[in-house]
C-alpha cells in the first residue's frame, strides 16, 4: 500500500515531467520549433533565415534559461571573449547545418543580422544577439534539387523552401535531426497526395498533445483524476472533445480569432481549474461538464494556434483539419491510457482519492498556477 509520502513523491515527479521546463522564474524566448526559410533567388543565390534563441546558442544553456539572465551573461563578457562566443557560435551553424544541391553540402556564409541593432537592444524580451541566424551562398551550376538540415540541437523545425524563379514555396515540418525530402528544381511541384496529407497532419496532431503539449495533457490528466468511476469521465472528455474540436475547425478556417497572450493564461488557469476542483471533490458536479465545455473552446483556439503555424495545404484543408483533429484525439487517448496503466490499478482502493488524487492534482494545480503567472506577464 503506498503512503502519503511515496505518493507526493510520485506527483512531484509528475510535474517535474510535465511542468514548466527548468522551474525558472521568467519564459524564454517562446521558441518551441526552429523556423526556417530557404529561398533560391533569381540571381543565382540562396539565403535562408533561421529563427532560433541565439543569446541561449553561444552560451550553451537550455532554451527555457531567463533571457534577462542570458543577455545579462553576454553584456558582462569582455569585447575580445563576446567576439569569440560569436566565431564560435557561426563556426556551430556552420557544422550543424547543411543546405544541400544533389545531396552534396554547399558552403555559406553564417550573421546574425539583429545582433547590435534596434531589434535586438530594444526587443521586449531582453536579447543580445537576437534570434535570427542567417544564412547566404551560391546555387551550383545546373542543380536540379535542393534539401536542408539541421542537427537535433535545433528541435523540431518548420521549413518554408521557396523557390523564387518558379514562384514555388514549399513547407514540411522535420522532426529533430531529419533532413528534408530534396525539392525538385527542373520540373513542376507535384502537390503532395491525399494519403501523405492524412498521415502528416494526423501525426502533428498527435505529437502536439504527446509529448510537446505538457499544459493539455495535465489538463486531462486533471479530467481523469476527479473521480474513480468511468461515468464521470466520459461525460467530461466527451464535452472536452465536443468543445476544442469544435473552436480548432472554426478557428483554422479564419471564422474566429483570439490573441495567443489571450489564451494561453486561460488554458493555464483551466489546468488549474480542474485540479484545485479534484482537491475539493470527488464528485462530478452538474456544472463540472459545462465548464470543461467552456476550456475545451480555449484549448481549440491553441490547437488553431498551432496549425496557423503549420499552414494548411490549399488542395487538402478540409482532410489536413479532420487528420490534425484526430491526431489530438488520438494523443488525449494516449494520456487517459498512460494514467490509467499508472494509477488504474489503484482505483478501487478506499485510499485511492487521499494519496493518489489529491496530491497529484495538488501538484498539476500549482503548475497551472506558476504558467498562469508566466503566461500572463510574459506573454
Amino acid at each position: 500500500m503506498p503512503s502519503v509520502r511515496s505518493s507526493l513523491a510520485a506527483a512531484l515527479l509528475l510535474a517535474g515531467t510535465v511542468g514548466p521546463p527548468g522551474a525558472v522564474p521568467a519564459l524564454a524566448h517562446p521558441l518551441a520549433f526552429t523556423e526556417v526559410t530557404l529561398t533560391l533567388r533569381g540571381d543565382g543565390a540562396f539565403e535562408a533565415n533561421l529563427i532560433y534563441d541565439l543569446d541561449a546558442l553561444a552560451l550553451g544553456v537550455p532554451l527555457d534559461t531567463d533571457d534577462a539572465e542570458l543577455a545579462a551573461a553576454l553584456d558582462r563578457l569582455p569585447p575580445d571573449e563576446l567576439g569569440a562566443r560569436v566565431a564560435a557560435l557561426r563556426a556551430l551553424f556552420e557544422r550543424r547545418v547543411r543546405v544541400r544541391f544533389d545531396g552534396e553540402p554547399t558552403r555559406f556564409d553564417v550573421s546574425f543580422t539583429d545582433y547590435g541593432t534596434p531589434r535586438a537592444t530594444e526587443a521586449e524580451i531582453p536579447t543580445v544577439l537576437g534570434v535570427t541566424a542567417h544564412l547566404t551562398g551560391r546555387v551550383p551550376e545546373g542543380a536540379s534539387t535542393v534539401g536542408f538540415f539541421a542537427s537535433r540541437a535545433f528541435g523540431e523545425v518548420h521549413l518554408t523552401i521557396v523557390d523564387a524563379g518558379r514562384a514555388v514555396e514549399v513547407r514540411s515540418v522535420l522532426e529533430p535531426g531529419a533532413r528534408s525530402d530534396p525539392l525538385d528544381l527542373t520540373g513542376p511541384v507535384a502537390a503532395p497526395g491525399r494519403r501523405e496529407v492524412a498521415a502528416r497532419y494526423a501525426w502533428l496532431g498527435f505529437v502536439h498533445i504527446v509529448p510537446e503539449g505538457a499544459d493539455h495533457i495535465l489538463f486531462v490528466l486533471g479530467l481523469f483524476l476527479l473521480s474513480a468511476r468511468l461515468r464521470p469521465l466520459v461525460w467530461q472528455v466527451t464535452a472536452f472533445t465536443v468543445a476544442h474540436a469544435a473552436t480548432l475547425t472554426v478557428a483554422a478556417l479564419g471564422v474566429v480569432s483570439l490573441a495567443p497572450r489571450l489564451v494561453e493564461p486561460l488554458i493555464a488557469l483551466s489546468v488549474a481549474y480542474v485540479a484545485i476542483e479534484n482537491v475539493l471533490t470527488d464528485r462530478l458536479t452538474r456544472w463540472r461538464p459545462l465548464v470543461v465545455f467552456g476550456f475545451g473552446l480555449l484549448h481549440g483556439l491553441g490547437f488553431a494556434g498551432v496549425l496557423g503555424e503549420l499552414g494548411l495545404p490549399e488542395h487538402e484543408r478540409l482532410l489536413a483539419l479532420a487528420t490534425f483533429n484526430a491526431g489530438i484525439e488520438v494523443g488525449q487517448l494516449a494520456v487517459i491510457a498512460a494514467a490509467a496503466g499508472s494509477f488504474g490499478w489503484f482505483r478501487s482502493k478506499p485510499w485511492y482519492r487521499s494519496r493518489i488524487a489529491v496530491p497529484v492534482s495538488a501538484v498539476i494545480g500549482l503548475v497551472g498556477l506558476t504558467w498562469a503567472i508566466q503566461r500572463a506577464f510574459n506573454p
